[in-house]
């Protein structure tokens, strides 16, 4: 899809090309607000799950650390949710959070149904035969993950929303960085513990679950702080909320 050049560049830059897609994805999101309201916001959200599903399998080393390529994504969640807390109230931020669990089932759910198609192998055909296998690598969720994800996602989420509201309520809605990266940071610590103690404990040892958590946890709590300037440039928009 790029040019060779640039695959190039990319490829000797990989903590720049990390920052680039964050900056990317948090002002796509901003964006989508600008234009679309809590619609946009909606829509974000669910492109993130998809994205936070597909990218999360692959993995690389940023700023020497190992990490899922789904964290950027499945962090934005947390992102659009404490945008639409802040502009549209609790009960329009709790309805996005059982949206997008809804949303979860039903992409785990086909693209679980989407294996059982067999593929095609008429004229000797290879290439429908290797793309399955491919998607079998990338798609293939054990039940023990769908539980663990959507357990994390509906635990943390509905945690941060109340958190943030909790913190709004305290301050008198003052100190925006405050509830955004508190109400963030300590939900994404509830996400990443229940996921690392129920999917990754009985595959890997306790010590290892542990480990794979906290280097997540990392990059969760980075982004979360790198957010802030994006949740305060879209606050200060009037956007009128349309149900047309």
């Amino acid at each position: 899809m790029f040019p060779e050049s640039v695959q190039l560049y990319f490829s000797t830059h990989q903590d720049q090309l990390y920052l680039i897609t964050l900056i990317l994805d948090l002002g796509f999101t901003v964006m989508m607000y600008r234009f679309f309201g809590r619609h946009g916001l909606l829509a974000c959200i669910v492109l993130s799950i998809l994205l936070a599903n597909l990218q999360g399998p692959k993995l690389t080393v940023i700023f020497g650390m190992q990490t899922s390529l789904g964290v950027i994504f499945y962090s934005s969640i947390f992102f659009a949710t404490d945008l639409m807390s802040e502009k549209f109230g609790k009960k329009a931020a709790d309805g996005a959070v059982m949206m997008g669990f809804s949303i979860s089932v039903i992409i785990l759910m086909m693209l679980s149904i989407s294996l059982l198609f067999l593929p095609s192998i008429q004229n000797g055909q290879t290439f429908s035969t290797e793309v399955h296998e491919a998607f079998i690598r990338i798609l293939d969720f054990t039940p023990r993950f769908i539980f663990g994800s959507l357990l994390a996602y509906l635990i943390s989420q509905r945690f941060d929303v109340w958190c943030f509201h909790k913190i709004k309520a305290w301050t008198n809605g003052k100190h925006l960085w405050l509830r955004n990266n508190l109400s963030t940071m300590a939900s994404q610590t509830i996400d990443t513990t229940l996921y690392s103690l129920v999917v990754w404990w009985g595959i890997v040892d306790l010590v290892t679950a542990v480990q794979l958590g906290l280097a997540k946890m990392v990059f969760k709590i980075a982004i979360a702080a790198f957010d802030t300037p994006f949740i305060y440039w879209a606050r200060n928009w009037s956007i009128k909320d349309s149900t047309q």
